[in-house]
């Protein structure tokens, strides 16, 4: 965990303002169009270069939602979302293709973003081909290596992993491509403890070694303890507390971040995952 005295980062991305809704098609009329959820509430922050930022929150926080605003799979309704300086908020995707490298994506069910027909080395190596970042078999194999999964490993299919080596395919399928952000979205919350602990404490290395920022969303407050700089928390599409982790969890603000502190304790995280 970063001490709190570590001087500001510039931030990579600036959030300002930021508005999404959806159509609530539950009540829909008959006739015209749906009422709109607002899910995302005015919402401003920055998120430092270089540093690992938790986004917590209840379930329907908005915490994926924002999650996929950074990345644009979702774009906003009003608000800018300034990425290393240029609005990404309002780009069509023509506009966004040269920026995708480097916004990559973590996924909760890795079973689900890999390819199941094809061998592990192409799921890596297909990304780099298609931004010319190589994609040969001896790239994805130095992927894997970073990831620590062998050789062995590139011809076989998803089918054939764990859950926790099928997430660091995942994993070396987006470092492969020498993003400088990731979003990783509940990427443990499908494994035993033991995955858990591997999967995240190769997470927090890789991210200092290539000087990653990474938002890391999850609903498990110990693991955002031990594995982030940084702390956003959301309640109904706002943000009520934020800042350094141990600012946060030691002092938090609202009765929000009070009652998630309290919720769920996991004695069996610990340092020495992260060692």
């Amino acid at each position: 965990m970063t001490d709190v005295m570590t001087p500001p980062q510039p931030a990579l991305f600036s959030i300002k303002d930021l508005h999404l809704s959806f159509p609530d098609r539950a009540h829909r009329p008959l006739f015209g169009t749906a009422p709109r959820i607002e899910v995302l509430k005015g919402l401003t922050l920055d998120l430092p270069e270089g540093r690992i930022t938790g986004i917590v929150g209840e379930s329907g926080s908005g915490k994926s939602t924002l999650g996929r605003v950074l990345v644009r799979l979702l774009a906003p309704d009003a608000g800018q979302v300034t990425f290393d300086g240029k609005d990404i908020g309002t780009l069509d995707e023509d506009a966004l293709r040269p920026l995708r490298r480097d916004l990559q994506m973590i996924f909760q069910d890795p079973m689900s973003s890999l390819n199941p027909r094809h061998k592990v080395w192409r799921i890596i190596a297909q990304p780099m081909k298609r931004y010319r970042r190589g994609g040969t078999r001896a790239d994805a194999l130095k992927a894997l290596e970073k990831v620590g999964l062998p050789e062995s490993f590139a011809d076989r299919y998803p089918h054939e992993l764990s859950g926790g080596q099928r997430q660091r395919v995942g994993i070396a399928r987006a470092i492969a491509l020498e993003p400088r952000f990731i979003l990783a979205d509940e990427i443990v919350s499908g494994l035993d403890v033991s995955s858990q602990a591997q999967v995240l404490s190769l997470l927090k290395t890789l991210a200092k070694d290539m000087g990653l920022t990474v938002a890391f969303i999850s609903h498990d407050l110990s693991v955002i303890r031990h594995l982030c700089d940084d702390v956003i928390v959301l309640n109904h599409g706002e943000i009520v507390d934020s800042g350094p982790v141990q600012t946060v969890f030691e002092h938090p603000k609202s009765d929000i971040t009070k009652a998630l502190l309290d919720a769920i304790p996991r004695p069996e995280i610990n340092d020495s995952w992260f060692d």
